[in-house]
């Protein structure tokens, strides 16, 4: 039996107006208990994919069929009731759409929910749904995780099928969800990854010490001490630096090397369609326009020398712990120049799953000054459901 369409009130800004895309899942399947929201990213039969852009909404058809994982959870019974807001073409970490508006983060007002997967991380925070989709390029589920005060995995590159979304950059898009709880979290897992969630421990923690450097004073004071805890609670664990020439070198690659190919993915419409795009994401494609074949040859060498670092520091095994994010969640409004400090410092942290392939899971223990900071658990490749189920243990020990 399907359930009918039930009201439904947006008070966070979190959903899309301009479409009313609404699946029930049938009863008695594993997450028939489950309402969700899927970031306008991903395809849903007889509705147009918005991404977060007038323009590319105005211009193309309405999909002619679900997206894998949107024709996974409703075959599992999860009712998805909405569509959710993103950046624009999830050209963003910050959550702020300069068509659309700013979603409301209900854990740390007048502050943005985090980008690009804004409206579903809204969405959940604010008790709106049980999970969101979302995605991750650059950060786009750890980071608005982190400042919504979430739980959120960038899973290992490929783990999951793109089929019937619309794709940055493909070499390091992937699919995420929230949720509020661990618990949570793995029921959807389970369904996602079609497999069951070890009750697991790694051989070991791995705490990155420059990692924590790199966050402001006051976050790394919040999550070292739960750094030591996590780690306790394993009985073995080490620290080291990760990377030798500085991360800023790291994340300097990656930026080459996503944005060229996210403007390879939306050169041909950009060309037909001239459409209108904010500032910010104006300056990411044209920075990538102007890229030199020296600049992406030397990318292309640190991103083998940060491939090859993060091999030998999983060679023996274990889970890295990290910061998510440098910071809480910023003010909302902030000057572009700000913006740009801020989004440049965050994917120091970020960079590193998504140029290993590596999953990496963020989880709400943190606090500072009242605002959520998450802390990461990141394994080797493959590695998802035994982050999954440690987390879960990890919620046990420290409470949801």
């Amino acid at each position: 039996m399907v359930r009918p369409k039930e009201p439904f009130s947006d008070p966070l800004d979190a959903f899309c107006k301009d479409t009313d895309a609404y699946l029930a899942g049938p009863e008695g399947r594993p997450l028939s208990d489950l309402k969700y929201a899927a970031k306008d990213i991903f395809d849903v039969a007889g509705f147009v994919t918005g991404g977060g852009n007038p323009d590319w909404k105005a211009t193309h058809p309405p999909a002619d069929q679900h997206a894998w994982i949107v024709e996974t959870l409703l075959n599992a019974g999860a009712t998805m009731v909405g569509k959710t807001h993103t950046d624009e073409l999830t050209r963003g970490i910050l959550g702020e759409n300069a068509h659309y508006g700013t979603p409301i983060n209900s854990r740390a007002l007048g502050r943005v929910p985090g980008g690009s997967s804004s409206g579903s991380a809204a969405a959940v925070a604010g008790g709106l749904v049980d999970f969101a989709l979302g995605s991750d390029t650059g950060g786009s589920v750890r980071i608005p995780a982190s400042f919504c005060g979430l739980w959120g995995l960038r899973p290992t590159h490929d783990r999951i099928p793109l089929e019937g979304i619309l794709k940055q950059a493909s070499s390091y898009d992937t699919i995420g969800w929230f949720t509020r709880d661990a618990a949570t979290y793995a029921q959807v897992a389970q369904v996602v990854f079609q497999t069951s969630i070890p009750d697991t421990s790694p051989t070991r923690i791995i705490i990155a010490q420059d990692l924590f450097d790199e966050a402001d004073e006051n976050v790394s004071a919040a999550l070292l001490p739960i750094a030591e805890e996590i780690a306790a609670m394993v009985g073995s664990s080490t620290t080291v630096k990760l990377a030798p020439n500085g991360l800023a070198e790291w994340s300097a690659q990656q930026n080459v090397l996503q944005s060229k190919e996210a403007w390879d993915t939306v050169k041909d419409w950009v060309d037909q369609v001239n459409p209108r795009f904010s500032f910010w994401v104006s300056e990411r494609y044209q920075f990538a326009i102007n890229l030199t074949d020296a600049q992406i040859d030397g990318a292309v060498a640190v991103r083998d020398s940060l491939r090859i670092r993060m091999d030998e520091v999983f060679a023996d095994g274990g889970f890295l712990c990290l910061p998510t994010a440098v910071v809480p969640a910023p003010l909302r409004g902030l000057p572009a120049s700000a913006k740009k400090d801020v989004q440049s410092r965050l994917s120091r942290l970020t960079c590193i799953a998504g140029t290993t392939g590596r999953p990496q899971l963020s989880m709400p223990l943190g606090e500072v000054n009242g605002m959520p900071v998450g802390i990461s658990i990141m394994g080797d490749r493959g590695s998802d459901e035994q982050l999954i189920g440690f987390a879960c243990r990890v919620e046990a020990e420290f409470g949801s």
